[in-house]
């Protein structure tokens, strides 16, 4: 566990050890103002506890999180149990990292936030210390000590009551409901990739996978002003939703059993021709090999999408074509330029919200996140 920064503030052990903690029975109705959570653990097993309410410190914010949105991430992490080697479930973890809601208490020495404002609440916090050559650089997301919510050991915000660092909340204007405010997290992600690919006015564009982070990466390419934009997926009911999403992106169904450079030349087909940045969203190596073959001499494959530990490239088509491979780890620096966008009303987040549970309900709503037959692009958690 990382051992500087908010680490030790935000130890789960201070949870887990308290003498309120418990795992609340199926079918039990928690107390109105009780503090619940839904947790997984290594037994893959999704719950809701009731933990104890916690009193900002120094620094401090207490948020009462009013939506939170279900990543894929968490779905995994009860399912699978790891994202990687060194994101494992070992015990009882708190999911949920796309929150929003209200302050009701503030900590010593907080001033920049009162009771009943609302606020966006960015999940990564890094240490911030200058001795951090990434922090201070401003590439905090390459923090060793980061915490970042529901990412074990660390609890997330999927509970009714979050103690955050009054630094990392983010001003949501009225204009923006939290449901909004919880989804500029997913936004987040997508605005770095755009960023970073390097994607400029006029770029025509391949998007790999119709996924909530393809959809958002496909609403944030058009803001930029990508065209043309293709999409890919293997479900059309998902495409069909990309359609509704952005009328003038182009769709690509990718049949099971299709080879990645068949897939490639339905791509070019649709676009025009070869495209000259491909975001991958998926992190499936077939759906990399097609990005890399659908992409043009001196392209740009960026990778989004968390995949495989190990995976095999089309090396030499890479190098005889000059295609730039980067990829992305979260985000840095990106919730205020999300709230921008979406305030200004160039991206429109709320129909990517299909379907809605209260936080009691929130088992549920793990399920029907799962399970790829309810047609869930993105289900929120709401209090």
């Amino acid at each position: 566990m990382p051992d500087g920064g908010y680490a030790d503030t935000y130890s789960p052990r201070k949870v887990l050890d308290d003498p309120s903690f418990r795992v609340l029975a199926s079918g039990e109705v928690p107390a109105p103002n009780a503090n619940i959570a839904a947790f997984y653990n290594p037994n893959h097993e999704i719950h809701l506890v009731e933990k104890p309410r916690p009193t900002p410190g120094p620094g401090q914010v207490l948020v009462h999180v009013r939506s939170t949105g279900i990543c894929g991430s968490d779905v995994h992490f009860w399912k699978h149990g790891r994202v990687g080697d060194s994101m494992v479930v070992t015990d009882e973890c708190g999911s949920g990292h796309e929150s929003a809601g209200e302050v009701i208490e503030i900590g010593e020495g907080v001033t920049q936030w009162k009771v009943g404002d609302r606020v966006a609440i960015e999940a990564g916090v890094p240490c911030s210390k200058s001795s951090c050559d990434h922090c201070r650089v401003g590439r905090y997301n390459a923090c060793p000590d980061v915490v970042f919510f529901s990412t074990p050991p660390f609890h997330g915000t999927l509970t009714r009551y979050h103690l955050h660092p009054a630094e990392w909340l983010h001003r949501l204007p009225d204009s923006l409901s939290f449901e909004e405010g919880s989804l500029c997290e997913p936004l987040a992600v997508a605005l770095a990739g755009i960023e970073r690919a390097g994607l400029r006015l006029g770029d025509s564009t391949l998007i790999c996978g119709a996924g909530p982070i393809g959809l958002v990466s496909l609403l944030s390419a058009r803001a930029a002003g990508a065209e043309p934009i293709v999409i890919t997926d293997l479900f059309q009911s998902r495409l069909d939703f990309a359609k509704k999403l952005v009328p003038g992106v182009r769709t690509v169904l990718v049949e099971r059993g299709l080879t990645p450079k068949d897939a490639a030349q339905k791509i070019k087909a649709a676009a025009d021709g070869p495209v000259k940045v491909a975001i991958e969203c998926s992190g499936v190596e077939s759906s990399v090999h097609t990005a890399v073959h659908a992409a043009q001499f001196g392209g740009k494959v960026f990778i989004i999408g968390v995949g495989k530990n190990e995976q095999v490239f089309p090396f030499m088509h890479l190098s005889a074509n000059e295609i730039d491979v980067s990829f992305q780890y979260r985000y840095a620096n990106q919730y205020p330029k999300a709230i921008r966008l979406v305030a200004g009303g160039l991206i429109d987040l709320k129909p990517l919200v299909t379907h809605r549970f209260k936080l009691e309900e929130a088992v549920s709503a793990f399920h029907v996140a799962a399970d790829p037959s309810q047609g869930a692009i993105k289900v929120q958690i709401q209090d």
